[in-house]
């Protein structure tokens, strides 16, 4: 399997992951992602070059943004001013579920993040789905703190408040990066 960054026209392709994502999330009774994800603010993403997928062959397995800033309100100035990388809308396909996909690209993720200079790797989850908040803790993250208030980006309340972080490190993840090197902070 071989990790890509994700280009414009796989967008309709991503949404579709997501949808998936969405409706085996619902099977499992969490709202988490059960409104459609605006098509221009992937596009945005995808455009930054935050936005990766694992390729099994042709057939796309998994998805992840990893990306050097994080969704306003979640992290104290303190936290923010450490070198940081910050992964999210990580999902994989329910054909590719049960292979630790998820597990090796957060591995991944953090190799990247030590490749940046960062100290950090840093997620922030739904604060219902408990399910994967203890995923992430099992996949070496530490819970930091649960923010509720404030707005999420649509203007509702925030529902993915559940901040976790563990340190970033090299490791054997498995896949064939095809990513370009990632940027240090500030370009350097």
């Amino acid at each position: 399997m071989r990790i890509i960054p994700a280009q414009p026209s796989d967008v309709p392709k991503l949404l579709a992951f997501r949808a998936e994502a969405a409706a085996w999330l619902s099977d499992l009774g969490t709202d988490q992602w059960q409104f459609p994800y605006p098509a221009a603010k992937l596009l945005e993403t995808v455009d930054d070059g935050t936005v990766f997928m694992v390729l099994d062959g042709p057939v796309t397995a998994a998805t992840i943004t990893v990306a050097p800033d994080a969704d306003a309100g979640l992290w104290t100035e303190r936290e923010l001013s450490e070198p940081s990388v910050f992964v999210s809308k990580l999902s994989v396909a329910r054909t590719h579920g049960g292979r630790n996909i998820g597990g090796r690209l957060l591995d991944w993720a953090g190799d990247r993040a030590r490749r940046a200079g960062a100290e950090w790797l840093r997620l922030d989850a739904w604060t219902t789905n408990t399910d994967l908040q203890a995923y992430y803790l099992r996949q070496g993250f530490e819970h930091v703190r649960t923010v509720l208030d404030g707005r999420a980006i649509n203007g509702g309340p925030r529902v993915s408040g559940w901040l976790a972080q563990r340190s970033t490190d090299r490791t054997e993840h498995g896949f064939v990066d095809e990513t370009p090197e990632p940027e240090r902070p500030g370009g350097v």
